[in-house]
């Protein structure tokens, strides 16, 4: 087995990237303290093709050193908007008819693996801050609560992991 040369991979351009099609799903930051963490969503975004990604409340916002050095230049791809508050970007993206998923452990959540999309429905998932999670005003205003299931002592993974997994699954069908 031999590892691909990053010439062999056949990588879009940003301009290719901003011209393809999208998975019609958009991540949401909800006061993400992390520039790391939001370089790392950025890059899986990127990776996933997604239709974009809301900055909510304190999370940064580009150009930064610190999301760059995670991004990996993803946050000149996906294209992004900023949201005093989280309210306003859950709003705005129900009217433009996105289903808006928290991913939290709340009562009543659905397991991840129990999930399954609806084909033809554009979706977006609300990551939280890495110590409160999401804002619980928030989590009311959504139409679903995820939960991916945990099996340790932790009841908690980093919001960067989080969106790995959870984007994979939502988009591994497509």
């Amino acid at each position: 087995m031999r590892k691909l040369k990053v010439t062999e991979m056949g990588r879009m351009s940003v301009a290719e990237y901003k011209a393809s099609e999208k998975q019609p799903l958009v991540v949401v930051l909800d006061h993400v303290r992390s520039l790391y963490n939001v370089g790392s969503v950025f890059r899986s975004s990127d990776a996933f093709r997604l239709s974009g990604v809301c900055l909510c409340g304190i999370t940064a916002q580009p150009p930064h050193p610190e999301i760059h050095k995670t991004a990996l230049g993803a946050e000149e791809s996906v294209p992004w908007r900023y949201f005093k508050q989280t309210e306003e970007a859950v709003r705005w993206l129900k009217e433009e008819g996105y289903t808006v998923l928290a991913v939290e452990q709340c009562e009543g959540s659905t397991l991840l693996h129990h999930f399954h999309k609806e084909k033809g429905r554009k979706y977006a998932i609300v990551l939280g801050n890495e110590v409160k999670g999401i804002q619980q005003h928030v989590v009311d205003m959504c139409d679903g609560c995820l939960e991916i299931p945990q099996y340790g002592t932790k009841h908690s993974l980093n919001v960067s992991v989080t969106a790995g997994i959870v984007l994979w699954h939502l988009t591994e069908k497509v």
